[in-house]
């Protein structure tokens, strides 16, 4: 099965979207993490599409959508906010679930609480955050910050195929395809003919300009939907106090989270293995 690619202009921007499934399937809206885009998604969708309607987007700054004109108050959670809204409303989607990695899943909590867009509120049913939870670790937040602000950049394709098996080598294991097709997904060409990651390096002012962006424990406490958190066993990002304390507010306090920690994994398991889809299927199945 193979997607369609679609450019949707949300909050005055051209978004690249690329969609699995049938049209008139249930929902599922699958969101990137910060330095990635729509297309790492894509082992997950093609499992989803015989059954759902699979809608993953690049975020503003990130693969083939625009850039921020005004970084330092575009990149951060509201705005991304206000483009799944327009998404949502462009789109046609009553309602869907969310399954977010990292960002992805900031995204869809803040989304889902309907607090910077409440024309969301009530159409996000059900949420998956893959590694992601309302307080993050500190130290682990630097470290993407510091590869993810300065891009390097390589003579070859190859080369940068190497960088990401060291830099993402927490997502698990990918096979040797995988490995490649994230690298082609997501290589942008500079003037020079050198070879780099494809999104804004400038994407990280959000941590600069939006210092407390991804403390959102407001936002997740005045959840009242089923929440699955996959915490990557190794994750320096996500600590397990904190999934313990998601288990005792906001939707944990009414009975309605789980956390699962996957194996092998740090930040964040890659959802492309039958082992992620199982843990996949089964939250989503229980809608309805």
């Amino acid at each position: 099965m193979f997607p369609s690619s679609r450019y949707i202009r949300c909050a005055s921007y051209e978004i690249h979207v690329t969609e699995w499934g049938p049209a008139d399937a249930p929902v599922v809206v699958a969101w990137h993490g910060l330095a990635r885009t729509g297309r790492d998604m894509d082992q997950l969708a093609r499992h989803l599409a015989p059954r759902y309607r699979v809608i993953c987007p690049d975020t503003l700054g990130r693969g083939l959508s625009q850039w921020a004109a005004r970084p330092s108050e575009e990149y951060c959670l509201a705005f991304y906010a206000r483009l799944a809204a327009d998404l949502f409303d462009e789109l046609g989607i009553e309602t869907a679930q969310w399954v977010g990695t990292s960002m992805g899943g900031a995204i869809g909590t803040v989304c889902a609480a309907g607090v910077y867009e409440p024309r969301l509120q009530g159409r996000i049913t059900r949420l998956l955050l893959n590694d992601n939870a309302p307080e993050l670790a500190p130290a682990a937040l630097q470290r993407i910050r510091a590869y993810a602000g300065q891009p390097p950049a390589f003579d070859t394709v190859l080369e940068l195929e190497m960088f990401f098996r060291q830099v993402y080598q927490p997502y698990g294991w990918l096979s040797d395809a995988q490995w490649r097709h994230l690298t082609e997904t997501s290589t942008r060409r500079l003037p020079d003919g050198r070879v780099t990651p494809h999104y804004d390096p400038a994407m990280v002012q959000q941590f600069t300009h939006h210092t407390n962006d991804y403390l959102i424990w407001d936002h997740y406490d005045a959840l009242d939907i089923p929440v699955l958190c996959l915490r990557g066993a190794e994750s320096d990002l996500v600590l397990r106090e904190t999934t313990a304390e998601m288990l005792t507010r906001g939707p944990g306090a009414r009975g309605l989270a789980q956390v699962v920690e996957v194996p092998g994994c740090g930040h964040a398991p890659a959802l492309n293995v039958p082992e992620h889809f199982a843990l996949v299927d089964g939250f989503l199945a229980k809608a309805g």
